[in-house]
């Protein structure tokens, strides 16, 4: 029964630590979706400077890497945010 108790009194007492890391996620996410996307869309202006006749393909792929990295990115943020509400 102790070990409980010390226990529930750490994870008590890490609560701040863990809202900061939390928060501290949220902006590493978004930072990332940011530099994944324009990764993706320098990727796809040099390929339609290189293959014009291929704009249709390429854009959809494009905005389908995006669509997939937004995702993946509002859902980190969702769980940081949890995280610090709850």
């Amino acid at each position: 029964m102790d070990l409980l108790a010390i226990l529930l009194q750490v994870a008590t007492d890490l609560t701040p630590i863990a809202k900061m890391g939390a928060g501290i996620g949220a902006g590493i996410a978004a930072i990332g979706a940011g530099m994944g996307i324009g990764q993706i869309g320098r990727g796809a202006v040099e390929s339609i400077a290189r293959q014009p006749e291929a704009v249709g393909d390429i854009r959809s792929n494009m905005i389908v890497a995006a669509a997939l990295i937004e995702g993946v990115a509002f859902f980190a943020i969702v769980v940081c945010l949890l995280i610090v509400f709850l």
